[in-house]
């Protein structure tokens, strides 16, 4: 699939044919082919018997994100989610989507996230004297697994609320604990994650039967939650669908964050240093968005972890229509691939990329050249909805982390990472506890 018009010979074509996104190779062959090709290229995908047109100009990723964004579904990749989640808001489209955000988008309005501090606070300071052991018997932490399990914790809590503890009473074990034990996403692992959607689905019955729907917990809010066009509420098939993107989205996409912001503070003791001063120097008089807003290097810090490792590595659209994209003419069902990866790391956006430099997010800094080229929660209508949860998840875990330990890597060398359905690290980072006194 190439031009809609035989005198446009559309953008330049690789000459090595994959699967974009599909392939354990795909990130890195699209740096390599943006590094030679530039804004946009196409590269043929023999499994879709057709050319996928890679963009990473930051006014053609606008385009297709926010101002033509009626003109584009979703695209490839998402299946793999679909099959995870079912139709939640994630890989939703039309009428469906449009439902689901309203109904949806106020359980993050920011009164609504502040509802959830101290259960985020409980949770990290709990977790915290699992450090404090380690520290004291010198052995070494586990990282990723640590920030997986924390973040799965606080999504499962904040969703089901009390009813996560009857569940953990109930099987004896917690059902979804295979996400931060398994390292696969395939099929057979889709599969089983799919099967826990009775117990999502037991609770609402439960829940129902008391009458007990109350705004307490996200579950709550969906099933209170009413279409104010019609007035209708959830099915139970659309609620385990969207308390499955939610206990998904929300949890390796903040965890695969933090992993990073541990192994880049290790690396770069200035950096550290600066921020270990700022949570020092902060008593936090109460957990509301504008008080850990105002820890404003650890908010840098957690950007720049996001713009050098965005754990959504890959965005896709399909045309609905012929379009016009950086001057060449797609056609109708041709699919565009974006990188926040690629844009995020592109020095004409951002001097010397690949450094880790909190700095460049500071006020008065120098900003990336254009809006879209920062897009780790994507943009426009589909823009994540869990952003501010998520960096007020992060800010309340670095603040109470940070100034009891200094974490300390023990194999030297850098990460390195696997683009899959999440940007992730190859292998878990391991690192020594030091106790800072604080």
């Amino acid at each position: 699939m190439g031009s809609s018009d035989s005198n446009d010979p559309g953008p330049p074509c690789a000459q090595a044919h994959y699967d974009v996104g599909s392939t354990d190779d795909s990130l890195a062959r699209m740096v390599e082919d943006g590094a030679r090709f530039g804004d946009i290229y196409r590269v043929h995908s023999p499994g879709r018997k057709s050319d996928t047109w890679v963009v990473a100009d930051p006014e053609t990723i606008k385009r297709v994100l926010v101002t033509d964004h009626r003109h584009y579904t979703i695209g490839v990749g998402l299946d793999r989610v679909r099959i995870l989640v079912g139709n939640g808001i994630i890989v939703s489209e039309g009428e469906v989507w449009k439902r689901q955000h309203r109904m949806m988008q106020p359980m993050f309005q920011r009164s609504r996230v502040e509802r959830f501090g101290e259960l985020i606070a409980d949770i990290n300071c709990r977790r915290l004297a699992i450090w404090a052991e380690k520290a004291d018997r010198g052995e070494p932490l586990n990282v990723t697994r640590e920030t997986s399990e924390s973040a799965l914790e606080v999504v499962l809590r904040a969703t089901l609320g009390a009813d996560y503890d009857r569940l953990l009473a109930d099987l004896g074990a917690n059902p979804f604990a295979m996400l931060t034990e398994e390292a696969a996403r395939d099929l057979r692992f889709a599969f089983r994650f799919r099967q826990l959607g009775r117990h999502i689905e037991s609770v609402i019955v439960r829940r129902e039967a008391a009458d007990a729907c109350g705004d307490a917990d996200w579950l709550g809010m969906m099933m209170a939650a009413r279409d104010r066009r019609d007035g209708s509420a959830m099915t139970h098939r659309e609620l385990i669908d969207e308390v499955m993107s939610i206990i998904v989205a929300g949890h390796e996409t903040t965890a695969a964050v933090l992993n990073s912001v541990w192994y880049l503070l290790s690396q770069h003791p200035e950096v550290e240093a600066k921020l270990q001063a700022e949570v020092d120097a902060t008593q936090l008089a109460d957990l509301s968005l504008s008080t850990l807003e105002s820890l404003r290097y650890t908010q840098q810090v957690i950007q720049e972890a996001l713009r050098l490792y965005p754990p959504v590595w890959v965005l896709t659209r399909r045309c609905v229509h012929a379009q016009r994209l950086a001057g060449y003419q797609a056609a109708a069902g041709t699919d565009v691939f974006m990188s926040p990866y690629v844009v995020q790391r592109d020095p004409r956006h951002w001097p010397q990329p690949d450094q880790f430099r909190p700095e460049r997010f500071g006020a008065g800094a120098p900003s990336a050249a254009h809006r879209f080229a920062f897009i780790p929660f994507s943009a426009g209508p589909r823009h994540c909805v869990g952003e501010t949860f998520a960096n007020y998840e992060m800010a309340i875990h670095i603040y109470h982390a940070a100034r009891r330990f200094r974490l300390r890597c023990v194999r030297s060398g850098p990460m390195e990472m696997e683009a899959r359905i999440n940007l992730r690290t190859r292998e878990d980072v391991l690192m020594r506890v030091e106790r800072r006194g604080q």
